[in-house]
């Protein structure tokens, strides 16, 4: 078996500065778990960093919901429309339809991509013979909102590349149903708006009872829970409320913004983070998730070939591209069986540079398996602080997102390094919720409607 430090030992140094250590886990759970009572709390939540928004949502499937439902999935730079009939528990019959948003949309007027939806979706309920059944709908709105009712919400601001003016500080509900409202040939009314995170919690729990989290790890990485109605004093009425639980939104991906993640951070993220969209933003994300591991690679693999010590006299335009170096690259490079680099050869090829040095290839693999196996450290930190939040001792995990989906070893590394943290403690679970944003969103809307 190769050994990094011996084989390429300069790429081995670089990549030591992104292993964390399992006191460094330890640490950073403790860190979240103060910050998430902050988030909490009326006193600090207004300067908390991990916000922990109420959703409104307070009541999981029973498994008995019935009928058909609308659902909106706006999460990235593709959104979908989806109409769900729930015949039964086992009998859930979905048409959906994607549609892509233009980069135009995503930076233009507000007002024109809530346009763009309600076209979008005036034409999937024409499709469908819909347009005049007044359905209820449930929109995943994937973006930090806060929530002040179960169909209002006042979003904060834009991740993943958007960066839409007139939103924010807005009721999205309301730009969109005023779009819709406005075209006149449509008639549906939202009942609720979520976070990808809720829809895939109540996706999981319609059909495992004992789910109580919804994680992404996908473009950006998020993750909700359910916490006691009492702790959750941002609510009116919390300490009277006559249902015991509310999901709670963390928005984790800012986790780090205050600065309590720097002591695990490298170099790498912080160049990354300065040339992002949002820089000093969403610090939690930008170490986990899909739309950053592949310029961290690239940023790694850059340096070395420019000191001369990778890929030796190559180089491209392409690999000295920022954000060129794809995520799901790093999935199809480590799915490569041992020993072998068909697919990091292909991939170096897409980026300009032919090789097949094994040596060369390894060690992008390395680096690549290095990115890859932080972000499932400190997403397995994130899931144990809200499993001991809860002190849960059975607990299913609804998780969705290319990172999670698509990466070989991702689910593996979770749980290797949540065992080894809760130590035999926990019985829990993992579970790909399918299509949380879309099916959770429809069920959200059956349990609110």
């Amino acid at each position: 078996m190769m050994q990094p430090e011996q084989h390429f030992p300069e790429a081995f140094q670089i990549c030591q500065k992104f292993n964390i250590s399992d006191e460094n886990m330890n640490e950073i759970v403790h860190r979240l778990t103060k910050e998430i009572n902050m988030g909490l709390a009326r006193d600090t939540h207004p300067r908390a960093v991990v916000k922990c928004f109420i959703t409104y949502v307070q009541d999981l499937p029973t498994g008995k919901e019935r009928g058909k439902y609308l659902a909106l999935d706006l999460g990235g730079t593709n959104f979908r429309v989806l109409l769900v009939s729930l015949n039964s528990e086992t009998d859930i019959d979905i048409v959906s339809k994607a549609f892509v948003i233009s980069k135009e949309l995503m930076v233009g007027p507000g007002k024109n991509l809530f346009a763009f939806i309600a076209e979008c979706l005036a034409m999937f309920c024409k499709e469908q013979k819909i347009e005049k059944d007044n359905l209820p709908l449930g929109f995943t709105f994937s973006f930090p909102l806060k929530q002040i009712g179960i169909n209002k919400g006042i979003m904060i601001t834009w991740t993943k590349g958007f960066n839409c003016d007139g939103v924010v500080g807005k009721n999205v509900v309301e730009l969109l149903q005023d779009a819709i409202n406005h075209r006149g040939d449509l008639k549906v009314r939202i009942v609720a708006i979520l976070n990808d995170t809720t829809g895939t919690l109540m996706t999981c729990a319609f059909t495992n009872r004992n789910c109580r989290i919804g994680l992404i790890v996908g473009t950006g990485t998020n993750a909700c829970y359910v916490e006691k109605t009492i702790n959750t004093e941002m609510l009116d009425g919390y300490q009277t409320s006559n249902k015991p639980n509310m999901i709670v939104n963390c928005e984790m991906g800012a986790f780090g913004d205050n600065g309590v993640l720097d002591f695990v951070r490298t170099s790498y993220d912080k160049v990354v983070d300065k040339q992002s969209i949002n820089p000093k933003r969403q610090t939690f994300e930008k170490c986990i998730s899909g739309m950053y591991l592949g310029e961290l690679v690239r940023q790694v693999v850059v340096e070395l070939m420019q000191k001369g010590l990778l890929f030796k006299g190559l180089s491209s335009d392409a690999i000295n591209e920022k954000w060129r170096f794809e995520t799901r690259f790093i999935s199809e490079i480590e799915s490569d069986p041992p020993g072998t680099y068909r697919n990091a050869s292909m991939i170096m090829d897409q980026m300009g540079i032919r090789t097949n040095n094994e040596l060369d290839l390894a060690c992008l693999r390395y680096i690549c398996q290095t990115i890859s196996t932080r972000s499932a450290k400190l997403t397995s930190c994130a899931l144990v602080c809200l499993i001991n939040k809860m002190n849960a001792k059975d607990c299913s995990v609804g998780i969705d997102g290319g990172v999670y989906r698509f990466h070989p070893h991702f689910h593996n590394l979770l749980m290797e390094n949540m065992n080894r943290m809760l130590k035999g403690s926990v019985k829990f679970e993992l579970v790909v919720s399918e299509d949380g944003s879309g099916r959770g969103a429809a069920l959200i809307a059956a349990v609110c409607a």
